[in-house]
């Protein structure tokens, strides 16, 4: 009689999560694409600042105490903002150069197989004991790699799975959503926390022109949160998702696969260690020239947290991806000499195109909010409106996090996502005391934990292709019975030690402010 009032719950809650999915699928099917959205929203700034021009709207400056007013962009100087300054405010926008130079170097890295050797060699030299940890953990970080890392490690996490003698089911459920749901938290530095820490430089500079994020500004905190969360997936893998998976035939197409490339030849192998040695010598290097006490390569004042290496992080990162993948190449014979390298790191700029595109109207909805002083006045006056209502720091982050995770489930391009929000949240929170550091590490919370859940994503589906092959009757709701569980649980623990992080002041990264 339990068993059966368990089933019919389960089912209730599976039939209520599929309407709610549905709900989501058809309000997100409706919005345009991100370029139309910025289009949209630039052309939204400009008829506020006409509006709130005429009505005199302005604010008081709590950093110099000058008056600061809206100004109309439908305006002499307004216009010609908008028309002759669109190329510089194209070119200008801070995280274009940025996320162009480190994927040139990631690209070589990535056509040269090293990174996708990487991967096979991490999940595949472990004990079965520990296999569920290993595929989590390098499914958290693996974002080192971008998008590519549902390509590589989905059917991957399947085969090693299937070779220990356990479901290949659960396999690509920890991969799919490790990977997943933990985007945003990595051992690495990855192209997304230069891309982040140039958006919110140009959001923080609304309130403070001189205020720059590096791309380490989260470091510390999303380093340690890999592994915390690769344990907790791990936890909910091991003590539900198992006994899930264990109802679930394996019988599609894939059930017979047996391991066949993925584990590592002998050049492979070769490959990765000489790539170990030219990262260790590269770091030696690096090191060597910060030593000096009055080594040019430290910052005006002897520092090192503001020398030209974590200055040019978004340079350096580029420049070692483009080092050990070229020694990898040239070991395996992906690259057989330098000549090949340009062409490699076009790919990268080629693969970039739509997010090229995309900053083309970003960038423009991110000037006209800046010029105007739209965000400025509305930062302003929301600190003050949370200021004299006596809001809780932690309130703001639980509000923000809600907020933001309520719009990936609709807009799953995190950059898209923070060009649209941190215009407003960055500056706000500055005004609070709250460090602009501080305010992208709680976005990257609501970023990663729901990426898995939204239909909007084009991984959801690919994971639902995946996970037929091995189910053939699988649908939205057995993948969803699959990864609900794990969202959850990374937005709640990762949610617990931003907080715990946060009360404890602890650095979040190299240079960034405590509290």
């Amino acid at each position: 009689m339990a068993a059966s009032t368990d089933v019919e719950s389960n089912s209730r809650l599976i039939r209520f999560t599929l309407r709610v999915l549905a709900g989501v699928e058809r309000i997100g099917n409706r919005l345009p694409h991100p370029f139309w959205l910025f289009v949209f929203m630039a052309g939204v700034v400009v008829a506020l600042s006409v509006l709130l021009d005429a009505l005199g709207a302005f604010a008081v400056s709590p950093v110099d105490g000058e008056r600061v007013e809206i100004s109309s962009l439908i305006s002499s100087d307004g216009i010609h903002m908008m028309l002759g300054d669109a190329v510089e405010n194209f070119a200008s926008f801070p995280p274009l150069a940025l996320i162009v130079a480190v994927m040139m170097g990631v690209a070589v890295a990535e056509q040269s197989g090293m990174l996708a050797a990487l991967l096979r060699r991490t999940v595949t030299r472990v004990s079965p004991k520990y296999l569920t940890f290993a595929l989590a953990f390098t499914g958290v970080s693996a974002s080192v790699i971008s998008d590519a890392a549902y390509v590589v490690l989905l059917p991957l996490g399947a085969l090693v799975f299937k070779a220990v003698g356990r479901s290949p089911i659960l396999g690509l459920a920890v991969a799919f959503g490790s990977v997943s749901a933990g985007y945003d938290a990595s051992v690495f530095p990855t192209p997304g926390d230069v891309l982040f820490a140039g958006i919110t430089t140009s959001a923080a500079q609304v309130i403070d022109p001189d205020y720059v994020v590096n791309p380490l500004a989260n470091y510390f905190f999303t380093a340690a949160s890999a592994a915390i969360l690769a344990l907790m997936i791990t936890l909910v893998v091991e003590l539900l998702l198992s006994k899930r998976a264990a109802h679930m035939t394996v019988d599609g197409d894939a059930s017979d696969q047996d391991l066949g490339d993925i584990r590592l030849s002998a050049a492979e192998r070769k490959g990765l260690r000489n790539a170990g040695i030219a990262l260790l010598a590269a770091v030696a290097v690096i090191i060597g020239v910060l030593l000096p006490p009055a080594s040019p390569f430290r910052g005006e004042d002897g520092g090192i947290l503001d020398s030209a290496i974590i200055s040019g992080m978004a340079v350096v990162l580029g420049g070692l991806f483009l080092l050990l993948g070229f020694v990898y190449g040239r070991t395996v014979g992906t690259i057989t000499k330098a000549g090949e390298v340009p062409a490699a790191m076009a790919s990268g700029v080629r693969d970039l195109a739509p997010v090229i595109v995309l900053f083309l109207a970003a960038s423009q909805f991110i000037a006209y909010f800046g010029w105007s002083k739209m965000g400025e006045v509305l930062a302003i006056r929301g600190a003050e409106l949370l200021e004299s209502l006596g809001v809780h720091s932690v309130l703001l982050f639980l509000g923000m996090i809600l907020v933001a995770t309520v719009m990936n489930l609709f807009i799953t391009s995190g950059s898209a996502q923070w060009t649209l929000i941190a215009p407003v949240f960055v500056p706000m929170f500055l005004l609070l005391q709250v460090p602009a550091e501080t305010t992208l590490a709680v976005f990257r919370i609501a970023d990663s934990a729901t990426n898995l859940i939204s239909p909007m994503s084009p991984y959801f589906a690919m994971a639902l292709g995946f996970l037929q092959r091995y189910r053939k009757q699988a649908g939205i709701g057995t993948l969803m019975s699959l990864t609900l569980p794990v969202s959850i649980t990374v937005l709640v623990s990762w949610t617990a030690i931003f907080l715990a992080w946060w009360a404890l002041g602890i650095p979040l990264g190299p240079g960034a402010p405590v509290r």
